[in-house]
C-alpha cells in the first residue's frame, strides 16, 4: 500500500494458564462513527474457544504508537457444556483511532490443547486500515468468519471443511495458512486449502488427535479504489485481478482445532452422524435482524443409530439456545438473539453443528445482518424435483411489488403469474442457478431480484432480493439381497430434493438385462458369478457416482454384528470383485457368490453411494 494510508496493526492474544486448553479464536471488526477531527471509532469482536473454564481475562499491551483509549467488555460465555466438552466466549473491544501511523497491541498466549504436532504458543493478528474508501465512502470492514468451539471428525469420515468467508463490503476474500511462527507444524501436508472458497480438503489420512489450524482471512477490492486518510492523503488499492501482488485491505485471524476421532462404523449422514433437516439454514445463508427485535434461528438434526444430545454454537453475546426433542431421533435447537444498538450494521457470524457422543454433523455458518428495522419478507414455497426447481411466491405477502420488475438471476428466464402467485421453474443448470458443495449436500441456488434503470439515481419501488435453494443429499444407502427384490431407493426430506438410486442384479456382464422380479428370490450356487449394478437416477449436471462402501450381511441390517466388507472407503476388499466401465452415474461390478458360515443362507448387500 502506498505511503500515507492510515494503518492500524493490532496483535491480539489472551494469556491462558496451562490448565486451560486453547482451542482457537477469531476476530472481526467494523467501524463506528467518524468524528469531525478525523478520528474513527473501531469495534472489534473476539471469540475464544477452549475446553476448560470460559471467560479468561485479556491482557492487552500497547507495544508502540498511540492505540487510543481501549475499552473492552468482560468475556461473555456464548456456549458451553457442564462436562467441559467445549466452551466459547466473546469480548467486545472499542477504540478511537486518532493518529496517522501504525498501532500495535499485543500479548502472548499459551497453550494450545495437546495436539499432534506439538504446537504450544499462539498469536492472533488483525490488520486494519481506517482510511476512507472511495467506493463505500466509509472505513473498510473486515471479512467475517468464525468456527464452533470443537470440530470433531472420525478418521475415516474427513472429506471437506467449509469455512465461512463473508465480506460486508463485497470484497474478494482469500484464506491462507499463518505460518509466520512455525515453519513445519502449520503446513498440514495432508490438507489442501482452497483459498478462494476457504475450504479444507483432506488429501491423505490424518493421525488421531487434535490438529491445530491457524488461518488468516484477507480482503481485496473488486475494482481499483482510493483510500484517503484524515489529512487528505490518498493511496490506491488495486483490484485483486489487476495486480500480481495485491495488498490486502485488512487481515483477520481464524484459528481452530480439529479433533480426529478413531474410525467410525460408517459416515452416512442421518445414520452414523447427525444430518440437518429443514428449516436449518444452509451454509453461507444470510439472515436479517433488527435492533431491539428478537431474532430466531431454528436448527433440526436427526440420526438413527445414536442420539443427538446438543448443538455446538458459535454466536454473539446474549444469544440463547433452547433444545427440544422430537420423535425418530430428531433434536431441535432454537437460537434466540436480540441485537442491541451497538450491533447496528454488524454482520454477525453464527456457526453450529449437531453433537452425539461419537460423531458430529457438518459445521454450517451463516451471517446475521443487523439493520434499524426488520427487512420485509415474502411467503414462498420451493419445490425440488430431480432436475428442476420451482418457486411459488404469494402476491399477498409482497404488497407494493410490481411483478413486471422482477427477474431471476438470469434475466432471460421469465417468471409467470396467476391471480394469487408469482411462479418460476428452472432446470438445475440454467437461469443462473449455481451449484455449491455444502458438505453433506449438493446445493442449487437462485434468486428473484428487482431491477431498475441502471442510470437511475432514485427509485420509487421497493427492492426485492429473494434467494431460494434446493439441497440434495450426497450420500445414501442402497441394498439388495437374493430373497427380497428392491429396485428404487429414494432419500427424501420435506423441502429437500429427491435423489434416487437403484441396485439391481443382471443376467450377464453386458448389464443390459435385469433379473426379472418374478424370479426373485434369486437362487445361486456358490462360486457363481453375480453381476450387480448401482445407478443414480438424476438429471443433476456433472454427477459422478462414487461407491464409498459396500458390505454383505446375513440379514437386512447394515449394523449386523456379522458382516463382510466388499468395498471399504472406496477400496475393493474382495479379490473376486471386478468392475466394468460405464457412464458416470453407474457402478457395475461382478462378484463370486458366497454364503456366511453358521447356517446363514441369505446374503444381503448394502452399499453407501455418493455423487461427486
Amino acid at each position: 500500500m502506498a505511503h500515507g494510508a492510515m494503518l492500524l496493526l493490532i496483535s491480539l492474544a489472551l494469556a491462558l494458564g496451562p490448565a486451560v486448553g486453547f482451542y482457537g479464536g477469531s476476530m472481526t471488526f467494523t467501524p463506528g462513527n467518524r468524528f469531525p477531527d478525523g478520528s474513527v471509532e473501531m469495534h472489534f469482536y473476539y471469540r475464544e474457544s477452549s475446553r476448560g473454564p470460559c471467560g479468561s481475562q485479556a491482557d492487552w499491551i500497547c507495544e508502540s504508537g498511540s492505540c487510543g483509549i481501549l475499552t473492552y467488555t468482560e468475556p461473555v460465555v456464548t456456549d458451553s457444556t457442564a462436562q467441559n466438552l467445549w466452551c466459547q466466549s466473546e469480548v467486545h473491544i472499542a477504540t478511537n483511532v486518532t493518529s496517522n501511523g501504525p498501532f500495535i497491541l499485543s500479548s502472548s498466549g499459551c497453550c494450545w490443547e495437546d495436539n499432534v504436532h506439538g504446537v504450544g504458543g499462539w498469536t492472533l493478528r488483525t490488520h486494519v486500515d481506517t482510511s476512507r474508501r472511495s467506493d463505500t465512502q466509509s472505513t473498510n470492514r473486515s471479512p467475517v468468519s468464525a468456527a464452533i468451539p470443537n470440530i470433531r471428525i472420525p478418521q475415516n469420515c474427513f472429506q471437506n471443511i467449509h469455512l465461512l468467508a463473508h465480506d460486508p463490503d463485497n470484497d474478494v476474500v482469500r484464506c491462507r495458512f499463518n505460518d509466520a511462527n512455525c515453519t513445519v507444524c502449520h503446513q498440514h501436508q495432508n490438507i489442501h486449502l482452497y483459498q478462494e472458497s476457504c475450504t479444507l480438503q483432506r488429501e491423505d489420512s490424518l493421525d488421531v488427535g487434535v490438529h491445530v489450524f491457524e488461518l488468516l482471512l484477507e480482503d481485496y477490492p473488486v475494482s481499483n479504489i482510493t483510500l484517503t486518510d484524515e489529512n487528505g492523503v490518498f493511496s490506491v488499492s488495486n483490484a485483486f485481478n489487476d495486480s500480481s501482488n495485491p495488498t490486502a485491505l485488512s487481515q483477520v485471524p481464524l484459528q481452530f482445532a480439529v479433533e480426529i476421532l478413531p474410525p467410525s462404523q460408517g459416515c452416512v449422514p442421518g445414520v452414523n452422524k447427525p444430518s440437518f433437516l429443514t428449516p436449518t439454514p444452509l451454509h453461507g445463508d444470510m439472515h436479517h435482524a433488527a435492533v431491539g427485535e428478537e431474532h430466531e434461528i431454528t436448527l433440526r438434526a436427526q440420526i438413527s443409530d445414536n442420539s443427538i444430545f446438543d448443538f455446538q454454537v458459535s454466536g454473539p453475546s446474549n444469544m440463547s439456545k433452547t433444545l427440544t426433542s422430537e420423535s425418530n431421533g430428531v433434536l431441535v435447537a432454537t437460537l434466540t438473539w436480540t441485537p442491541q444498538k451497538t450491533d447496528l450494521y454488524r454482520r454477525v457470524p453464527v456457526c453450529f453443528a449437531a453433537e452425539t457422543l461419537h460423531s458430529q454433523s457438518e459445521m454450517r455458518c451463516i451471517i446475521v445482518a443487523v439493520a434499524k428495522a426488520r427487512v420485509l419478507s415474502g411467503e414462498a414455497k420451493v419445490i425440488c424435483d430431480d432436475n428442476s426447481i420451482s418457486i411459488v411466491v404469494s402476491k399477498a405477502s409482497m404488497d407494493g411489488i410490481d411483478q413486471n420488475w422482477l427477474q431471476l438471476r438470469d434475466p432471460t428466464c421469465s417468471l409467470t403469474s396467476n391471480a394469487t402467485h408469482i411462479l418460476g421453474t428452472m432446470s438445475l443448470n440454467a437461469c443462473g442457478t449455481t451449484m455449491d458443495d455444502s458438505g453433506d449436500f449438493i446445493v442449487f441456488k437462485n434468486e428473484i431480484n428487482s431491477f431498475e434503470n441502471l442510470n437511475a439515481v432514485i427509485t420509487r419501488r421497493n427492492q426485492v432480493k429473494f434467494g431460494f435453494s434446493c439441497q440434495y443429499p450426497k450420500m445414501a444407502s442402497v441394498s439388495n439381497r437374493y430373497v427380497n427384490h428392491k429396485s428404487d431407493y429414494i432419500f427424501t426430506e420435506s423441502s429437500f430434493g429427491t435423489f434416487g438410486y437403484s441396485f439391481e442384479v443382471f443376467t450377464d456382464s453386458s448389464f443390459n438385462r435385469q433379473v426379472d422380479p418374478s424370479q426373485y428370490p434369486v437362487q445361486v450356487q456358490l462360486m457363481d458369478q453375480l453381476y450387480m449394478g448401482i445407478e443414480a437416477h438424476t438429471a443433476l449436471p456433472e454427477v459422478t457416482l462414487f461407491v464409498e462402501s459396500c458390505r454383505a450381511t446375513p440379514e437386512d441390517n447394515p449394523f449386523s454384528a456379522v458382516f463382510y466388507d466388499i468395498i471399504k472407503d472406496g477400496c475393493i476388499m474382495d479379490d473376486t470383485v471386478m468392475t466394468y466401465p460405464s457412464i458416470s452415474t453407474k457402478y457395475d461390478f461382478k462378484i463370486q457368490a458366497f454364503k456366511f458360515t453358521g447356517g446363514f443362507d441369505e446374503v444381503q448387500h448394502i452399499c453407501i453411494t455418493m455423487p461427486g
